[in-house]
């Protein structure tokens, strides 16, 4: 190593992060994320209805990377989806697709997930998936909750072949 860089990093302070994962947990958690996201596309591509949304990936992000999380949990997962999901939609077909309008759906959609312990921090950016795609009520059947209740199975399947029993840690 150069002596500059030697010393510069000698002044750094140490690092609070957590350390890297084991690399088993790391390929139990690629694999998982990695089927969930390409079975909800094969899924949409299948039946020509939508499985797949960008949240998704996020969410795979948490119930795969970080599966212990209370927001990776079954009751965020699917209630956080669905209950952000419902408010951006209320707010489209009630206030229209503004910039005010998804500001307060995102904001809404926040304080309901808070007062119903669904808190899922990807389900956040669906009212403005939603409110973009100017989506109809049915968005709410396919591709939240379809696609959200896929995320769920495999996320029950890998994570418990992965450990049994480790996930989840409560379902309500």
């Amino acid at each position: 190593m150069p002596a500059f860089l030697s010393t510069w990093t000698r002044r750094l302070p140490a690092s609070r992060a957590p350390a890297s994962p084991a690399l088993g947990f790391v390929l139990w958690s690629c694999l998982g994320a990695s089927l969930a996201i390409a079975l909800t596309g094969w899924l949409s591509q299948a039946s020509g209805l939508p499985w797949l949304m960008a949240p998704f990936g996020a969410s795979c992000v948490l119930v795969f990377g970080l599966p212990d999380s209370p927001l990776a949990q079954p009751r965020s997962l699917i209630g956080g989806h669905l209950v952000a999901s419902l408010v951006g939609l209320l707010v489209l077909h009630t206030l229209g697709p503004s910039w005010w309008a998804a500001g307060l759906a995102v904001g809404l959609a926040l304080a309901l997930m808070q007062l119903s312990r669904s808190v899922h921090a990807p389900a956040g950016a669906d009212p403005l998936v939603l409110m973009a795609g100017h989506a109809g009520l049915e968005a709410l059947l396919t591709p939240v909750l379809a696609g959200s209740l896929l995320i769920l199975l495999i996320a029950l399947a890998v994570n418990n072949l992965r450990q049994r029993g480790s996930y989840p840690k409560y379902w309500i």
